[in-house]
């Protein structure tokens, strides 16, 4: 099959050694070589099911999935993963658990890890919070495996925590890559990574710096836009600038909405929490001051509605390179003018036109987990494609 052997070409490219046994938590912990051979394997998954080829590298196990905040894309892109490779998937409901008796991190990571080959976890409520719960996580399992107690490390893949969102930042680069027809045509496109308006508090800051971390590896001219006060953590945009001038990239960031749609190329309008908010609603949690979460709600409900002109409509999408037809992004659910709200980040009329590319957008999700699931599980990842398609099995019965 020349799709597939075109994937394995690639990959022999590539140095992603690394990745074998290894986990992700950040986009910028991987090399340049490292996240192409992820969009590599998850076109390879891709085209293998589309085959009708079965892509079961394994024959039982487990994938536990932790979600600390509501989910739906992730959840069931995180469950389709691992059943395309062959898992089962247990969710752990901490509610339900011992953890609500005070049993520990390291004790929970290893109890549900005896038969577990990956752990996706989403934590990404509070700031400082999330990832150093993953490594956690990690440690507690390595060191298990280490001692004998677990005969198998399970990878740990990060479905978003306070820091970044990989899973989503690369489905969204794959995306991009495939309307652009390849990595290499990225080099000097615009994408204005916006806030918008939304009547709502507290959406995570980690979707606009998982963009702004991965995007500039690209050469492309990413522009950040938000009001003042809506900024995102220094040490993200600080990995952006480095990001950008070791590429031949751009990376700006402006407070006018307009000025960063201009003549862009992409458009990823989308709300975000202040990064200094979400230190204090740390803090306050930390605390158990409730009562100060709910007033600091209040204030940055009340600060969101002096910016409803950062909407996305028809007149907006006008500025941009191509206009009506500008590709507009979002990782969903979007708040919709007039549909889901009243006001919100996006008129109808501009949602409505996206609608299936935004869906083929989240239709990446799936296979980039199971890619990066495939790259930590697979020594050799070119010969398990291969043995794959050799063995021919179907998916199903036609």
């Amino acid at each position: 099959m020349k799709d597939l052997q075109k994937f394995i070409d690639k990959l022999d490219t590539l140095d992603f050694k690394d990745m074998y046994e290894n986990d992700f938590f950040l986009t910028w912990e991987k090399t340049d070589d490292e996240i192409e051979a992820v969009f590599t394997v998850a076109d390879a998954l891709r085209t293998l099911r589309e085959k009708n080829i079965s892509t079961k590298i394994f024959d039982s196990g487990l994938g536990i999935s932790i979600f600390r905040d509501t989910s739906t894309r992730t959840r069931f892109s995180f469950a389709s993963a691992c059943n395309l490779l062959g898992l089962e998937v247990q969710d752990l409901d901490e509610k339900k658990s011992q953890i609500a008796h005070g049993e520990t991190v390291r004790e929970t990571a290893t109890m549900i890890s005896f038969m577990a080959d990956v752990i996706g976890i989403r934590d990404d409520m509070y700031i400082g919070k999330g990832n150093k719960y993953m490594h956690e996580v990690v440690n507690s399992v390595t060191e298990a495996n280490r001692d004998g107690v677990l005969e198998q490390k399970p990878t740990l893949v990060n479905l978003q925590c306070d820091i970044d969102h990989p899973t989503q930042s690369l489905a969204d680069a794959l995306h991009i890559i495939h309307e652009f027809g390849g990595i290499e045509n990225l080099k000097g496109k615009k994408i204005a990574m916006s806030w918008a308006y939304s009547p709502s508090y507290g959406k995570p800051l980690s979707v606009p710096q998982g963009i702004i971390g991965l995007l500039t590896r690209f050469g492309m001219d990413v522009v950040l836009a938000h009001p003042e006060g809506y900024e995102v953590m220094d040490d993200v945009v600080k990995v952006a600038e480095k990001n950008a001038a070791e590429n031949g990239g751009k990376f700006t960031i402006t407070h006018d909405m307009k000025e960063a749609f201009k003549d862009a190329d992409v458009v990823y309008p989308k709300s975000w929490a202040p990064f200094g908010a979400m230190e204090i609603r740390t803090d306050l949690y930390g605390k158990g001051d409730f009562d100060g979460i709910d007033k600091l709600e209040k204030e940055l409900l009340a600060q969101n509605a002096t910016h409803q002109d950062w909407v996305v409509d028809d007149e907006m999408m006008k500025l941009t390179k191509n206009g009506l037809d500008t590709l507009y992004m979002h990782p969903l659910p979007a708040d919709i003018q007039g549909v889901s709200c009243e006001h919100g980040e996006v008129t109808a009329e501009v949602f409505d036109r996206a609608r299936d590319s935004l869906y083929k957008e989240a239709s990446n999700k799936p296979y980039i987990i199971a890619a990066m699931i495939f790259l930590a599980k697979q020594k050799d990842p070119q010969a398990a494609l291969k043995a794959l398609l050799e063995r021919g099995k179907a998916r199903h019965f036609e």
